[in-house]
Parts: structure tokens; sequence; C-alpha cells
């Protein structure tokens, strides 16, 4: 058996980790902004947001475990648990570790959504966009494969999904902002409105 299989298993882990981070990010912003559609988002297709966030989570662990478990890097549990405790590329290494307990505290409040106060929630949830970018620097700077043909090109493709999407979400928000306030300066004081007499199209979705 090769001596470096537990790097290998650190360098998949990784890998495998942003690829699903991205997936589950592109996912939450194709169903928030109802680029799929405006009809109500079906539960499996959420289910599957969130099973792709936690599968980021198992492969993230199987990351930082096969570094710790390597003696080809020779990484301990505080350098990989720590911010800027790591001799080796300390920045780099900090944004990776940053990234993992941000995307823990994302799951964690995830599982217990309706636990929460709602805004609490989503500004936790809303720090996967931290978390995405975080793990993007990392796995540029301080990745091994950061120059792979594949895994650029992926990157680049993820990164350009992302930020278009974002930038789509903010828009698509300004013009239902907008929208409100210029039906309240026209029609007076908002009156308050049964829920029986709201469009179909308004009331299916929660």
């Amino acid at each position: 058996m090769s001596t470096q299989v537990w790097w290998n298993v650190a360098r998949a882990g990784g890998i495998v980790a942003w690829a699903l981070l991205a997936l589950s990010v592109i996912w939450g912003l194709l169903l928030s902004t109802r680029v799929l559609g405006g009809r109500p988002t079906p539960a499996w297709l959420t289910d599957l947001h969130r099973f792709l966030g936690g599968l980021a989570v198992v492969f993230t662990g199987v990351h930082v475990f096969g570094l710790v478990a390597d003696s080809y890097v020779h990484f301990g549990w505080s350098e990989v648990l720590v911010p800027f405790a790591s001799g080796w590329r300390p920045a780099a290494v900090a944004s990776g570790v940053v990234a993992m307990y941000l995307l823990i505290a994302v799951e964690i409040t995830s599982l217990m959504m309706r636990r929460l106060p709602r805004p609490w929630w989503k500004r936790i949830h809303q720090s996967a966009f931290a978390v995405f970018l975080l793990a993007s620097i990392h796995g540029a700077t301080a990745g091994t494969d950061a120059t792979n043909g594949l895994y650029r090109w992926f990157s680049i493709g993820s990164i350009a999904a992302v930020v278009f999407l974002t930038v789509v979400r903010v828009l698509a928000g300004g013009r239902k902002l907008s929208g409100a306030g210029q039906k309240r300066s026209r029609s007076g004081p908002r009156q308050p409105v049964r829920e029986a007499e709201l469009p179909l199209s308004r009331t299916s979705v929660s």
C-alpha cells in the first residue's frame, strides 16, 4: 500500500467536500430565486439541498481526518482545528478552518430550523455564502490540486454560477420591494387581507 494513502484520502475528501458545498449553494439559490419555476417547491427538492450540505460536512470530516492520519504532510489536530496554528501557509489553512466551523453552524441550525426564531436562522443560513467564499480561497491557495485543469474549470464554473444566481436573487428582491412600495403608495394605508382573498399562487408558497 502506498505510504501516501491518507494524503490521497485528504485530497479527495477536500475536493469532494468543496464540490458538494458548491452544488448545495447553487441548488439553494436555484430554489430561492424561483429559476426552476414559480410553482411551490416540492419537499424533496429542499431535502436534496439539505442532503448535499450534510454530505459536505461528512467529506470535510474525511478531509480533516486524512490530514491528521497522514505522515506525509504532518498536520496535528491543533493545526486543522485552530485558525493560524499551522506553520504551512497559515492564512490559506485558516480560511479552511473557519469555513469548516461556519459550515457546521449552518448545518446544525438547519436541523434546528423549526426551533429557532426565523430571523436568527436566516442570518446564520446566509453565512453559507461566506463558507463558499472561504472554502474556495482555501482550495485555491492551500490545495495541491488547484492547478488541475478539471478542478480549475469546475471551480470557475461554480463560482460564476453562484455570483450570477446571487445577483438574480438580489435584483428580484429589489423588484419585489419596489413593487410593494408602489402598490401601497397608490392604494393608501395597507388594510388587513384575509388569507382566503389572496391569489392561489401566493397562498401555495410558504
